[in-house]
């Protein structure tokens, strides 16, 4: 591990603001003491509100905030398609960066948002991301020309259906991505998370924006406090 990852992962550990011990991080880090307590002051030196003495252990005394990442949509979709292909590898470390840096994204992105409970949790890491992925191009050139698309649909619950949707916009929550549509099943707005979209194909027909079915009226249904 190069010294700067090395000051990263330190900076990580000591982010939950409790108290550590130098020998703790030197074991988990698998370097010496000395060379611990060498980059602890190199990070006190460069600002880094770290505080502790040796025998007693350290910690930061504000938040580190890195600056936040300023990806679009598909630069975030084009990074985590990475990080999954990486994540499903045979190298247990770059495994571990991987899901690392899925963790620091999520914290780093302003639109980065907690998704609802009733999502689910644990899609990233990434058992379940090859197949989102996969829908994703179709789903994005359907947003923009308009285009009805027929899913089949693997909800949380269990239940497998077969809708015709007019899709209307990709969002990313931090952890996982989902579709907003106008389900012609349900004759109502759904959001789907892009990872459990069993099947995806484009119908060929292309829908009108009425009143009522709209982007725009989606987000007025939702209330005030929604992100």
């Amino acid at each position: 591990m190069r010294r700067s990852e090395r000051l990263a992962e330190i900076i990580e550990i000591l982010r939950d603001g409790r108290l550590h011990r130098a020998q703790d991080m030197a074991e988990r880090l698998e370097v010496s003491l000395r060379t611990i307590y060498r980059d602890l002051e190199t990070l006190i030196a460069t600002g880094i509100p770290v505080e502790g003495a040796r025998g007693l252990g350290y910690m930061l005394r504000e938040p580190v905030l890195f600056s936040a990442l300023n990806l679009s949509l598909t630069e975030l979709e084009a990074l985590h398609l990475g990080m999954a292909i990486v994540a499903e590898g045979a190298d247990p470390e770059l495994q571990e960066a991987a899901q690392s840096l899925a963790r620091k994204v999520a914290q780093a992105a302003p639109i980065a948002r907690e998704a609802p409970p009733r999502w689910g949790h644990g899609v990233y890491p990434f058992t379940r991301a090859r197949a989102g992925f996969a829908h994703m191009p179709l789903l994005r050139r359907a947003i923009r020309g308009r285009e009805l698309v027929e899913i089949t649909y693997h909800a949380l619950e269990g239940t497998v259906t077969t809708r015709e949707i007019q899709p209307l916009q990709m969002e990313y929550w931090g952890a996982v991505w989902t579709l907003t549509s106008w389900c012609r099943l349900r004759t109502g707005f759904r959001v789907f998370r892009t990872d459990r979209i069993v099947a995806c194909r484009g119908t060929g027909q292309h829908f009108e924006v009425v009143a009522g079915q709209s982007l725009a009226d989606y987000l007025a249904m939702l209330p005030e406090e929604s992100p």
